[in-house]
């Protein structure tokens, strides 16, 4: 997409994950979150300090200083590395990818704590900033922080580039300072080189709610004083930081001799904003037999009727939970569920739920429960566990649970599904907006509206489902802005289908989901996949429930949807606006894919194969991701496109911020909502939008995810 314009469509977006920040700020401030600098980074006012914010804080500022505004969003990736991006927009800067005097920027940074603070040591971290991009902030650190007293704190450290500007003292080799160019690249030949400055601050807090700091700056503000009529009239800056009780940061600054400054933070840490639920409905004790129960077997003399009125009372008694009953198998001492789970996110505490059910509805000889969790009709694992283990470790640890359970694959364990009764319609209809962010003649554009969804399962393992949306408002509509492109226009057309497609259908597509095996899931999709392509997608997933690999590959076949998103559809080609060239979509495309969970909530995911431009490459992506359903995660894809015909960027990269929607409503729910964050999209590296992939679908019930949650098992 031209100019780095992000076009998406969700229930959730962007400024939802704003605005989820804004409003779950306080589960930060528990700890002790340092202050934030101009660059949205634990730091004084410009310069930056050794401190981290605490593991896996997430972090929105905004700060203005003369005619800059930035935005910056940052992650406390791990306990010692912490990573930012910021988009900028530099008012009546004279650059030649200016729009309208105001050159706009996009820029990454990374910190690593190289050591932390002793009782003499200082703490002492290294850091990139802008490291992938134009250039126009770049610059490299090393700094030292030491607490002198409570409250007290200094920092000195050299920088180089941007942060070696001002009073140098030293030259380390040569330095390149174009800020010309597509950017996207990591600008590694710069790193550490040039012209070194000093730069050192202090900050004193007198009480846990404000602050004062002053520095030394060694930035010059060369390129806004070449091409933006900055003054710097001195290094020393003044600021002020005042905190609220949610965590959220307001600061003053005076810099520069001559400037004022504000900026306001608001940090939360996923790992505390919010529990999966919590304000439900307490889950049914479980029930004891009594003594000798477990041996008498008299019931068995007429099982068929005996079989038939449990398994109501158990499907009864699970509707109560929210939960289903898709199939049953009940044997003298073993009793088989086959369940459903619509209603909690934590797969764990369905299952828990479910056996305490199962200890109150089934005869009392049955001493092995064997639950296995279905989705779209393929059996995911079979999870056993010990009646009597129940009984006797209900007030202990859920661990001591875990530790007797055992879970393997559900490949032909599972009862037949016939307890449901088919087809099977649900419906909503909730609000929508789309939004297109970066584009320089607008930053964020949004369209707001209502979106119908329905589906209809006619069996268990076949699925028709799709929606249609409806603008209330909005402005997407007004793109104009096209960039030369040197490949098909699989994205970058997105303007075309903003103007014309209102009313739209989002999606319809018919599923088919199977299991061919052991350890195999298959999926079949076919009709309108996303919003710009219709046809068919096959994908077959290899996943062994007790391992943290899994191998998965997709194939597609894909025609281009007409613009009015109605049922229509266009040729395979498509023709350059600015040079007029055809150029031809290929109507297959694909990837194999591998997957691994790393542990601690790290996850990483390999995608190679052919993309919808025709392009080969590999995406590489990773996230991390906590017990309370929230995720943070970058992504980055790397093809043959050379970075000249990629155009803007380089190559397609980006971050994904998923909250679920459980956090805001205070119970439990499966649902969530992914914010993809691009700094540029264009038309190398794009994948076909498949929403109904395996790997998510299999991962939830097998055994490293399930331990996982396991924590919420008696909730």
């Amino acid at each position: 997409m031209t100019a780095g314009a992000v076009y998406r469509a969700g229930r959730i977006g962007m400024a939802a994950a704003i605005a989820g920040l804004v409003a779950l700020s306080g589960a930060a401030a528990e700890e002790a979150i340092p202050s934030f600098n101009l660059y949205g980074q634990p730091g004084l006012i410009d310069m930056p300090t050794a401190e981290m914010a605490p593991d896996a804080t997430l972090g929105l500022t905004y700060g203005r200083v003369h005619d800059s505004n930035r935005g910056t969003l940052i992650f406390q990736i791990t306990p010692r590395l912490i990573g930012a991006f910021r988009y900028t927009g530099i008012q009546n800067f004279n650059h030649p990818s200016s729009v309208d005097g105001v050159y706009y920027d996009r820029s990454f940074d990374l910190r690593y704590l190289l050591f932390t603070e002793g009782k003499i040591r200082p703490a002492v971290a290294v850091g990139l900033q802008d490291f992938i991009g134009t250039g126009i902030y770049s610059g490299e650190y090393v700094v030292a922080t030491k607490t002198l007293t409570p409250g007290l704190k200094v920092s000195a450290g050299l920088g180089w580039g941007r942060l070696g500007s001002y009073n140098p003292i030293a030259t380390i080799s040569t330095r390149s300072n174009d800020i010309l160019g597509t950017g996207g690249v990591p600008t590694y030949d710069r790193w550490f080189r040039g012209d070194v400055a000093p730069f050192a601050g202090i900050s004193y807090a007198p009480n846990d709610r404000l602050s004062f700091k002053l520095e030394y700056s060694s930035d010059q503000y060369d390129e806004e004083t070449r091409s933006g009529g900055f003054e710097h009239s001195s290094p020393i800056n003044l600021g002020m930081d005042y905190r609220l009780k949610n965590g959220a940061q307001f600061s003053l600054y005076y810099a520069y001799g001559n400037t004022l400054g504000a900026q306001v933070t608001f940090p939360i840490n996923p790992k505390t904003a919010g529990s999966p639920g919590g304000n439900e409905t307490g889950g049914l004790p479980v029930k004891r037999r009594a003594p000798g129960d477990a041996r008498d077997l008299g019931w068995t003399m007429a099982l068929d009727s005996a079989e038939a009125s449990t398994q109501q009372r158990l499907i009864s008694s699970l509707e109560r939970e929210k939960l289903e009953v898709e199939g049953f198998d009940l044997q003298p001492q073993r009793a088989t569920l086959r369940l459903r789970n619509p209603t909690y996110g934590a797969s764990a505490q369905a299952i828990g739920r479910a056996a305490r059910v199962m200890t109150r509805v089934l005869p009392a000889s049955v001493e092995e429960f064997v639950i296995v969790p279905s989705e779209n009709g393929m059996p995911m694992s079979a999870i056993t566990l010990r009646r009597s283990d129940l009984e006797n470790l209900e007030n202990d640890a859920a661990v001591e649970m875990l530790a007797r359970t055992s879970i393997v694959d559900a490949f032909g364990r599972a009862p037949k599904s016939d307890l449901t009764e088919y087809p099977k319609f649900t419906w909503s209809l909730t609000p929508y907006y789309s939004y297109s962010t970066f584009d320089p003649q607008n930053p964020l554009r949004i369209d707001l509206g209502a979106r119908l969804s329905g589906s209809v399962q006619i069996t268990p393992n076949i699925v028709l489902s799709g929606s249609v949306k409806k603008k209330l408002v909005g402005n997407l509509d007004q793109i104009t802005r096209v960039d030369e492109s040197k490949l098909p226009r699989v994205r970058t057309n997105y303007g075309y289908y903003a103007r014309e497609g209102d009313p739209a259908i989002d999606t319809l597509t018919l599923d088919f989901y199977g299991r061919p095996g052991r350890n195999l899931y298959s999926r079949l999709s076919m009709g309108y996949l996303e919003e710009m392509y219709a046809g068919v997608s096959a994908e077959l997933l290899w996943k062994p429930v007790d391992s943290r690999f899994a191998l998965g590959a997709e194939l597609n076949y894909v025609r281009r949807r007409d613009y009015d998103l109605m049922f229509g559809l266009l040729d395979n080609v498509t023709t350059d606006p600015v040079s007029g060239i055809k150029r031809e979509i290929p109507d297959v495309n694909g990837h194999v894919s591998a997957y691994y969970a790393f542990g601690n909530g790290f996850h990483g995911q390999l995608d190679v194969g052919r993309y919808l431009a025709g392009d080969y490459g590999a995406t590489f992506t990773v996230h991390r991701e906590f017990a309370n359903g929230w995720r943070i995660g970058a992504f980055a894809t790397f093809t043959d496109v050379s970075e000249e015909d990629f155009g803007e960027g380089s190559f397609d990269k980006g971050i994904l911020i998923t909250i679920p929607l459980s956090v805001g409503i205070g119970t439990p729910s499966r649902q969530s909502n992914t914010t993809v964050i691009r700094s540029v999209q264009r038309d190398g590296g794009a994948r076909l939008n498949v929403s109904s992939r395996l790997y998510e679908q299999v991962r939830t019930w097998h055994e490293p995810n399930v331990a996982n949650s396991w924590g919420r098992f008696w909730r």
